[in-house]
């Protein structure tokens, strides 16, 4: 151990404490952007947050737009230094789930775990990233390292190019490092380089004035609720999953074979899988399809159908109208807009009386698999955590992402540090301390990597 990575051991070792303090301090405020309730909370776990950057001697404002606020801040230390931003999100799922063994605000520690809504997705990986970084700035790396922290990702970032058109606040970086991805297993580090999409649509059909007696009318009254059931089975298919969409998988460009040598070397176990989502069953047990499904094949699904009786017993009406709540989510190069089309075109032949209203849209994102980024925090990573990293797509989505790739066009690579049991929008959510401290030294190292690469 050379004498760097001894002081870097050594800080690590004396920062937990103080690392559980911050942690705990964001957990226990409810920033949940979905609810406008929690506004107050989102704009104080801003004013937190930058409170943080500032003692640690760095700058820190609050970025306004017309949403939630946008932390901007860190350490310019030479205008001759290449610049890294690092983006986390600071909002939270809401945490209403009975699962929960305790409040889900109150901050618990339960050995090497810290829990609560908010520590694994992102406000633990954040504060991670701000403890290496303090290390790598006080150890001289020559670096300009600023973070940019956003309150309304887990709503779409519908805000977010708001904050970077403003560049006096948010200046454009040579490059951004993402912490807010999720590994298949805490046996192998796992490096992000895609993000699927995602169009979310609500789909209403009325067909009466009013709830109406089903014996009187059945079978001649139209039933809202059968028919969009309908419209959802001619959508997707139920057992495969497979999109029925006429144009639906054109634009869809699958994964290359070394893409997938890498997702079958990353420790993915279809059991682990099911059990750490709690699923009773699967659409199939092939570990390679498995994969391509959940992370490089698009998706029809139905969150929820609305409308009629829902109460105890059954009503015998025919209900009104119906609402169906769906997404999609999208793969490269499928766009938001011409999958929005196909839908509207499709569910027009079939159904001209249903009204469909867009919900949000998010692009999906192809990331870097290879270069001067891509290898240095391969390095970064086998040094953090003692194991080479693998190259994964992400299922989900960052709506930031592709805003930040439009705004600065410069590198963007993804350093998650959550695991599927850490409980990611699921009660009892917690993080761990051996994340946080292979993270911490994943971070230093890149950034003493990224010195290297723009000295080239």
């Amino acid at each position: 151990m050379t004498q760097a990575d001894r002081a870097l051991h050594s800080y690590i070792i004396s920062s937990r404490s103080r690392f559980e303090h911050m942690l705990a301090q964001l957990v226990e405020v409810p920033s949940i952007s979905s609810d406008p309730a929690h506004h107050q909370d989102l704009r104080h776990t801003a004013t937190l947050a930058a409170e943080y950057l500032r003692a640690w001697g760095a700058e820190a404002c609050l970025v306004e737009t017309k949403g939630a606020p946008v932390v901007s801040g860190g350490w310019t230390i030479s205008h001759r230094y290449p610049t890294v931003t690092i983006y986390n999100h600071l909002d939270v799922q809401p945490a209403d789930e009975p699962e929960w063994r305790h409040p889900p605000f109150s901050f618990r520690k339960d050995g090497l775990r810290y829990i609560g809504r908010g520590t694994t997705d992102d406000k633990g990986p954040a504060m991670t990233a701000l403890f290496a970084a303090k290390f790598a700035v006080d150890e001289g790396v020559p670096l300009n390292i600023r973070f940019v922290w956003e309150l309304e990702e887990e709503i779409g970032s519908p805000h977010f190019s708001d904050a970077l058109s403003i560049r006096r606040h948010v200046p454009k970086p040579d490059s951004v490092l993402v912490s807010d991805t999720i590994w298949v297993s805490r046996d192998r580090p796992a490096i992000s380089c895609g993000l699927r999409g995602l169009l979310a649509v609500n789909l209403w059909l009325r067909t009466g004035e009013t709830d109406v007696h089903s014996g009187l009318t059945g079978g001649g009254a139209r039933n809202p609720l059968t028919e969009l059931c309908a419209i959802a089975a001619a959508c997707v298919d139920a057992r495969t999953g497979r999109v029925k969409i006429p144009g639906f998988y054109d634009a869809v460009v699958p994964p290359t074979s070394r893409e997938m040598r890498n997702f079958l070397a990353s420790g993915f176990q279809v059991q682990r899988f099911q059990r750490a989502f709690k699923l009773r069953s699967l659409r199939t047990r092939n570990r390679a399809k498995l994969l391509t499904r959940i992370w490089t094949d698009p998706t029809f699904e139905v969150h929820g159908l609305v409308g009629g009786y829902t109460g105890p017993g059954v009503k015998t009406i025919v209900p009104a109208w119906g609402q169906l709540k769906a997404s999609m989510r999208l793969v490269p190069d499928q766009h938001p807009r011409h999958i929005l089309r196909l839908l509207r075109q499709f569910i027009a032949r079939i159904n001209p009386d249903v009204r469909i209203e867009p919900q949000g849209a998010l692009e999906p994102f192809r990331g870097l698999v290879d270069g001067p980024f891509i290898d240095a925090l391969r390095r970064a990573a086998r040094m953090g955590f003692g194991k080479p990293p693998v190259l994964i797509r992400e299922g989900g989505s960052i709506g930031a992402i592709p805003v930040m790739h439009r705004a600065w066009k410069v590198p963007i690579v993804f350093m998650g540090l959550s695991l599927p049991e850490h409980g990611y929008h699921a009660p009892n959510e917690y993080f761990d301390w051996g994340q946080v401290s292979g993270g911490i030294r994943t971070f230093v190292h890149y950034f003493r990597e990224l010195a290297t690469i723009n000295d080239d």
